[in-house]
C-alpha cells in the first residue's frame, strides 16, 4: 500500500512538471516569435519611411506590395538590416504560432491519454491484487473450494495460477492431515485398549498375590505364570507398535541383498520351532532348488516369521503347515498352508488390519501380528493375498525381480 501511495506521488509530479515544460516551451516560442514579428516590423517601418521622404508619391501599399512579392532581390533589404528570414517570419509568424499551441494542445491531450490508459491499467492491477488478497484470505480461513477461472498471461494472472495450483496443493495436505488425525486417533484407541486388558489382568494378580500372603504355592505359582505370559504379550505388542511406527515414518531403509530362500525358510524353522514342539506341528518344505530372492534377509525372516506363527496358532495340534516355494522370470512365490478350520468370510478382509482379531483368534492374540507382516513384504516390493476355506488357509506371497 505504501508504495502504491509512493507511485501515485511519483505520477502526479511527473505530469506537474512535463505539463509545466511544455507550456514554458510554448511560451518562449511565442515570445520568440512575437519579438522577431516586432523587430521586422519595425525594419520594415523604417524602410517605409525612408521610402516615401524619398519617393513621396509612393503610397505604402505599394511598399508592402513589394516587400510581400516572392521574387524580390533580398541583397537588396539586406543593406536595411532584412533577411530571407524576417521575409519568412512575415509570412508565417502568425501560423506557426498556432502550429505551436496546436503541438502543445496535441501534446497535452496525448499526455492526458497515456495517463488516462496507465491509471486504467493501474486500477484493473489493483482489481486483480485485491482478489487476490482476497483469495489468500480465504484460503488462510482454510476455505479451499475456491477456483481461478484466468487464461491471460499477463503476470497477474500467472501469479493468480500458481496461487490456485499452491491452493489444490494446500487442500491435499489438509485432507491428508486429517486423515493421518483420524487414522492416529483409531490407532491410539486400539493401543489404549490392547495395553488395557493385559495391564488389567496383571493388576488384579498382582493385587491377590499382595492381599493374600498366605496363598498357597501352586495358586501363586499360577499367578505368576499368568503374570509373566500378559507381561510376554505386552513386550510383543509394545516392539512391533515400534516397529509399525518406524515404517509409518519411513525411517527404516531396506537393504537390497540377494539370498537363497533355503535359508530363509531355515530361518523360519528354527524361530517357530518352540511353538510347533507344543503342538507337535510339523513344518513340510517343498522348495525348488536354487531360488534368489533379493530384498531385505533380516525383515523377511521377521514378516514369515509372523505368519507361519499365526498358522500355528490356529492350527490343531498333530497337524502339518506346508510352505512352498517357486519361481519364474518375474518373481518368486512363497505358499504357506496351515491345515486349521479355515477363515471366517467375514473376517477374510480385515484379518491384515491392525489390532482385528477374528472369531477364532485366540484369547493371546493381539491382532498386529499379520499388520506388520504385511506391512514389512510390501514395502520391499512384494505382494501377500490369503486364501481360506474350511481345510485350511493359504498364504500366498510374491517377490518381484524387478
Amino acid at each position: 500500500m505504501k508504495n502504491k501511495i509512493k507511485l501515485k506521488k511519483t505520477l502526479k509530479i511527473a505530469c506537474g512538471m512535463i505539463i509545466l515544460f511544455l507550456l514554458l516551451i510554448g511560451i518562449f516560442n511565442y515570445l520568440y516569435l512575437t519579438k522577431l514579428e516586432q523587430t521586422y516590423n519595425a525594419k520594415v517601418s523604417a524602410i517605409v519611411g525612408e521610402v516615401t521622404k524619398k519617393y513621396p508619391d509612393v503610397s505604402k501599399l505599394t511598399i508592402m506590395d513589394i516587400l510581400n512579392n516572392a521574387d524580390i532581390d533580398l541583397t537588396i533589404l539586406k543593406e536595411y538590416g532584412l533577411t530571407a528570414q524576417d521575409n519568412w517570419i512575415l509570412r508565417h509568424a502568425q501560423e506557426e504560432k498556432g502550429i505551436l499551441w496546436g503541438n502543445i494542445v496535441l501534446s497535452l491531450t496525448l499526455g492526458g491519454l497515456l495517463i488516462l490508459v496507465f491509471l486504467k491499467y493501474n486500477r484493473q492491477k489493483d482489481h486483480k491484487i485485491g482478489e487476490i488478497t482476497k483469495y489468500i484470505a480465504e484460503i488462510n480461513k482454510k476455505n479451499y473450494k475456491l477456483a481461478l477461472d484466468d487464461l491471460s498471461e499477463d503476470e497477474l494472472s500467472i501469479l493468480k495460477n500458481e496461487i490456485y495450483k499452491t491452493t489444490i496443493m494446500l487442500k491435499e495436505i489438509a485432507t491428508l492431515n486429517e486423515k493421518a488425525k483420524k487414522e492416529l486417533k483409531v490407532a491410539l484407541e486400539d493401543i489404549s485398549h490392547q495395553l488395557k486388558t493385559p495391564l488389567t489382568s496383571i493388576l488384579i494378580m498382582l493385587d491377590n498375590l499382595i492381599d493374600n500372603p498366605q496363598m498357597d504355592s501352586k495358586t501363586k505359582a499360577s499367578f505368576l505364570h499368568d503374570i509373566k505370559r500378559e507381561v510376554i504379550n505386552l513386550n510383543f505388542l509394545v516392539q512391533n507398535i515400534l516397529k509399525l511406527s518406524r515404517f509409518d515414518a519411513n525411517t527404516i531403509k531396506f537393504k537390497k541383498e540377494e539370498f537363497n530362500i533355503s535359508d530363509l525358510i531355515h530361518e523360519i524353522k528354527q524361530n517357530v520351532a518352540p511353538i510347533c514342539d507344543l503342538k507337535n506341528i510339523t513344518l513340510e518344505t517343498d522348495i525348488a532348488p536354487n531360488i534368489k530372492l533379493k530384498g531385505d534377509f533380516h525383515w523377511q525372516v521377521e514378516a514369515l516369521t509372523n505368519i507361519v506363527k499365526n498358522c500355528i496358532e490356529h492350527s490343531p495340534e498333530n497337524k502339518k503347515i506346508r510352505l512352498r516355494a517357486r519361481e519364474n522370470k518375474a518373481y518368486g512365490e512363497l505358499i504357506i498352508t496351515d491345515q486349521g478350520p479355515g477363515i471366517p468370510p467375514d473376517d477374510l478382509p480385515n484379518i491384515f488390519k491392525r489390532f482385528y482379531k477374528g472369531q477364532n483368534a485366540s484369547s493371546d492374540s493381539v491382532g498386529i501380528g499379520l499388520a506388520l507382516a504385511k506391512t514389512i513384504i510390501e514395502k520391499d516390493n512384494g505382494t501377500i493375498k490369503v486364501e481360506s476355506n474350511e481345510a485350511g488357509t493359504t498364504f500366498i506371497i510374491k517377490y518381484f525381480k524387478i
